[in-house]
């Protein structure tokens, strides 16, 4: 096992009191293992599954194999006919916050949405009427786009714009807003990728002032009584606790809610309900998920689809939810 840095060591002793905890953290990040492929059923599971699965988790959903190491998914025909999607685990510990949320969702938002999973596991789970997935990376839109139609995700519409301008031009308009913020991607390491500067703190502050920027302005989307999520793949607090506490105490409006099937993952770096998976759990890279729910009293305001100005939309959908709410 190659010696671990000193900003890693020191991001490990943050992270865990006990030291047998932090070699284990550490050797997962050095010391790359596979971990079992996943899938996300899109379309209703096969009678005979063609892999071999592991046993699921209480919480996990019917719609989601987390399959036998050395399982090949992607090179399966009904992947490419759009069967399923293929995602870490991790994304699925993230995403299953959603799973608390009872009410009637009409409109969701994704604000920072390739390559397309956590889309497409609110479509499944939420099953809105009208799904709006952003991506401001405008390199990154070819492969959102292929993946919400190989999935035949509707009624969706895709957008490429700032997340600043959907705060002035769609407040208070989602029952729904996913922020799965860009990071510092540790978590990476754990999958064997590089992440090069993941612990310097140069750019651990720069992307934590991002992530408040982009949740502040989501923030502004969510309609009374609707949900914000908040989602990373990385593991220093100042992305993920502590960009939390900053989200609560400059929008009072909002409250934690408890997510009663990940309180075993609960962090012990704050007193916010909000959860950590760790790569030396075996069950994904890492994540860390908390979801928030707008308490003020109102009703949500209508938006303008033509001003969407979509990249890709699912015309006929999306012209019926139009009619809906006018």
């Amino acid at each position: 096992m190659d010696k671990p840095s000193n900003l890693l060591l020191k991001l490990s002793r943050r992270l865990f009191e006990n030291s047998e905890n932090q070699e284990q953290f550490i050797a997962a990040l050095i010391n790359p293992q596979p971990f079992s492929p996943c899938i996300l059923w899109c379309q209703q599971k096969l009678d005979v599954s063609p892999f071999s699965v592991e046993v699921p988790m209480s919480w996990q959903p019917y719609f989601i194999d987390r399959l036998c190491l050395g399982e090949k998914p992607g090179k399966h025909p009904l992947h490419t006919q759009g069967y399923y999607y293929c995602l870490d685990f991790s994304s699925v510990f993230a995403a299953s916050s959603l799973l608390t949320i009872s009410q009637s969702i009409k409109l969701v938002f994704d604000m920072c949405a390739a390559p397309g999973g956590k889309s497409v596991f609110t479509w499944r789970t939420i099953k809105p009427d009208l799904l709006i997935s952003n991506e401001v990376i405008g390199k990154r839109l070819g492969m959102l786009i292929s993946n919400l139609k190989r999935c035949h995700i509707n009624p969706c519409v895709v957008v490429n714009r700032d997340s600043s301008i959907f705060a002035e031009t769609m407040p208070l308009s989602s029952n729904l807003v996913l922020v799965d913020a860009p990071c510092s991607g540790q978590s990476l390491l754990a999958k064997g990728e590089k992440a090069d500067g993941c612990f310097h703190p140069t750019n651990i502050n720069k992307c934590a002032n991002r992530q408040k920027r982009i949740i502040a302005n989501s923030a502004q989307l969510v309609a009374p009584q609707g949900y914000l999520a908040y989602m990373t793949c990385t593991y220093s607090p100042e992305e993920n606790e502590q960009v939390c506490e900053w989200f609560l105490a400059r929008f009072p409006q909002f409250q934690a809610v408890a997510v009663s099937h990940l309180q075993e993952y609960q962090s012990h770096l704050t007193q916010i309900p909000c959860y950590r998976l760790f790569p030396q759990d075996r069950l994904g890279a890492g994540a860390f998920t908390a979801l928030f729910k707008n308490i003020d009293e109102g009703d949500e305001k209508e938006i303008d689809l033509d001003a969407l100005s979509g990249v890709w939309v699912n015309t006929k959908k999306v012209r019926d939810f139009s009619e809906s709410i006018v």
